[in-house]
């Protein structure tokens, strides 16, 4: 894309990028609860129920509503399942719960057509309705593409004219692994061309004067489904569209993975003031998604209610800092620097600091929370995958010898007095170091706030290649300031590496509202994992930052350690571990996911940067896994086909079998490492 093909999407896509202003799009009725323009960003979730077991669905639904869900998505993969979801609907009205329905379609019109008079919205994928995906490469000429799409809006037409004659709503739902191969072979597998395969559906609606839409661009890979989103934002506002969306990652898994992989794609998003209602997909009960999806939503509340206060407060519009010409949101590509110390910036992965300076730093075991495990009986440190890069001790002095390659920061005017500086660099002030002081001739570490960089002392900075910044801010809206920070940088045309700091605390009740068994620490976990990822996450997907510092004193070392490299690995800057891609179940699955999931994660988990989709059925299948490495599926009651990327290598095997079966396969292309 040229630079000023990007001068002009500048801001076509949200507001501002660097103060937070929802972007208001058009109003949508589902049911009574209506979507988009100035209502509350909307939560949602799926039932995991048979949708035939219909005492099972409804009680399903009434624990979702109970928790938080606005809306309820039922899968319906045949006219039988679209039929029953009338007697569902009736169960749950008789017992007093209105929230409205959704029905999930793939494949299959002559469901949604049924669906269509019985809910209040129907969503279908356009890569699978009336469309084709068999991993052809097909060449189409202009013609013969329209013609394609002549035949598709043939099959679609029936199904919008029902939705405008029952006022029912429809969810368009583009997904990355799912596009056809029409569009996969005229777009390639790109944010491009999910997008296209959305608006071909959207120009269909509106030729027919049907607007009750809402869209969305669902990816596994949370930068892709980031630039999806906003490409898709620019591309509607050019064509003079503003439908609401619904944000999502979808198969993000469970646990900690889930909520970081969730939490950078969906809060990115929130950052930047898109999004209208939000499902986050756990491996996990769908009751339990709905406090996570509230817990991300509550910060831009907060959020609006401040930027409402501060434009009554100044009656003069703010001057915003417009993000240079050379910032393209729809591609990434990480920000130029220099590489300090031949250790941090460049083309080296983003680093890792944590804050021990208030442990007991009496003995060698302190550190295995930041990853280097001490061996007393061979008086040896062994490192795991996941660790720390630097140590800040801050004013504190170890009684132990620390290991061979773990770098140390001090405070400079404790660094000074240290008569082995090996390993151990300092961190200043701004006024420290533009004053007369001893510099590291390696390494020198300046802290900043975001405003820093207009005062006259950042004008002072003396610059050579041991300088890297550590930008420090715990404000609500520190993401956005610490954008402005990195596009005054790129202005200025410096090139210094940035590590992103960031600081937490927690309210006990907040904690408590996302925490399953109710417990502070856990609830707190989950708050530092979903506000982390989407602070940091939102500045990496970007390109922006050559480290992270989470600053979190409430929490253990061992919890903050590992969301660094749960965001690193989310953000795909830095692999650590293995990454599953798994859905959250639906009414179509054909196994237990979160157990097999759990099963497959207990024996795979040491395969350091291998990617393994865990799949319910094949609606969810080759390629909803995208760029899975190895996939394993549900194709029948009890049996499972294996993939080796998009290729089935192993179909319809027992269950009993299948995960030795999957190790075998990944044996068998020498990518397995036996546990030590």
């Amino acid at each position: 894309m040229s630079t000023d093909a990007i001068k002009l999407l500048q801001g076509r896509y949200c507001n501002s990028l660097t103060e937070y202003s929802r972007f208001v799009t058009r109003e949508v009725y589902i049911g009574d609860v209506p979507m988009g323009a100035n209502n509350p960003i909307r939560i949602q979730s799926m039932t995991t129920t048979d949708t035939m077991d219909t005492i099972g669905t409804v009680e399903q639904s009434i624990r979702m509503i109970e928790a938080g869900c606005e809306y309820i998505r039922i899968t319906a993969p045949s006219i039988k399942e679209a039929q029953n979801l009338a007697e569902i609907k009736k169960q749950l009205r008789q017992r007093g719960y209105t929230a409205p329905l959704v029905a999930d379609i793939h494949f299959t019109p002559n469901a949604a057509e049924v669906a269509a008079r019985i809910v209040e919205k129907v969503r279908v994928n356009p890569g699978n309705y009336a469309d084709k995906k068999k991993f052809d490469q097909l060449d189409y000429t202009d013609l013969e593409y329209q013609a394609e799409l002549e035949r598709i809006n043939q099959k679609f037409a029936p199904l919008v004219k029902i939705c405008k004659e029952y006022g029912t709503a429809m969810r368009i739902g583009t997904n990355h692994g799912s596009l056809s191969d029409r569009i996969m072979s005229r777009y390639g597998d790109t944010p491009q061309g999910m997008v296209e395969s959305a608006m071909e559906f959207m120009r269909m609606c509106e030729a027919l004067n049907y607007y009750n839409l809402v869209i969305s661009m669902k990816s596994s890979n949370p930068q892709v489904m980031v630039q999806a989103y906003r490409l898709l934002v620019e591309t509607m506002v050019a064509e003079g569209m503003n439908y609401p969306l619904h944000l999502g990652v979808t198969e993000a898994g469970d646990g900690e993975d889930g909520r970081i992989k969730s939490a950078v794609g969906i809060g990115t998003l929130l950052e930047d003031g898109l999004g209208d209602t939000v499902r986050v997909s756990l491996t996990e009960e769908p009751e339990a998604e709905a406090p996570v999806a509230i817990a991300l939503v509550n910060r831009y509340v907060k959020r609006s209610e401040e930027v409402r206060a501060k434009s009554e407060e100044i009656s003069a519009p703010r001057t915003l800092h417009p993000a240079p010409q050379t910032h393209n949101p729809y591609e990434y590509k990480k920000r130029e620097t220099y590489e300090a110390n031949a250790f941090i910036g460049g083309h080296m992965v983003p680093r890792v600091v944590i804050d021990l300076s208030k442990s007991n730093l009496k003995a060698p075991s302190v550190l295995n929370d930041a990853g280097y495990m001490y061996s007393p009986l061979l008086d040896k440190y062994n490192m795991a995958e996941q660790s720390v890069d630097f140590v800040y001790l801050a004013d504190e002095l170890p009684s132990f010898t620390l290991p061979g390659n773990l770098k140390q920061l001090y405070n400079y005017s404790t660094w000074q007095k240290l008569a082995n500086k090996t390993l151990c660099h300092p961190v200043f002030t701004l006024q420290e170091y533009v004053g007369d002081v001893d510099r590291s001739s390696s390494l020198n570490l300046v802290i900043l706030k975001p405003t820093d960089i207009d005062t006259e002392a950042f004008g002072l900075l003396p610059l050579n290649n041991t300088l890297v910044f550590i930008l420090e801010i715990d404000a609500l809206n520190g993401m956005c300031d610490q954008r402005s920070f990195f596009f005054k940088m790129e202005d200025l045309g410096l090139d210094v590496p940035v590590i992103i700091k960031r600081g937490y605390s927690f309210n006990n009740e907040e904690a408590k509202k996302v925490s399953p068994t109710g417990g502070d620490l856990e609830g707190a976990t989950t708050l530092l994992q979903l506000y982390a990822a989407t602070d940091l996450g939102a500045l990496l997907v970007d390109g922006f930052g050559d480290g992270i510092w989470i600053d979190a004193p409430q929490l253990p070392a061992n919890i903050i350690t590992s969301t660094a490299f749960g965001i690193l690995q989310a953000t795909r800057s830095r692999i650590s571990k293995t990454e599953y891609i798994s859905c959250p179940s639906c009414g179509r699955t054909l196994f237990d996911l979160m157990e097999t999931t759990q099963m497959i994660r207990s024996r795979t988990s040491h395969l350091k940067g291998l990617k393994i989709g865990i799949m319910g059925c094949i609606v969810n299948g080759p390629g909803e896994m995208a760029d899975a490495d190895y996939g394993y599926v549900g194709s029948g009651p009890g049996k499972v086909t294996l993939y080796r990327g998009k290729e089935a290598v192993k179909k319809n095997i027992t269950s009993d079998n299948a995960l030795d079966e999957l190790i075998g396969i990944i044996r068998e292309d020498g990518n397995w490492i036996e546990v030590e």
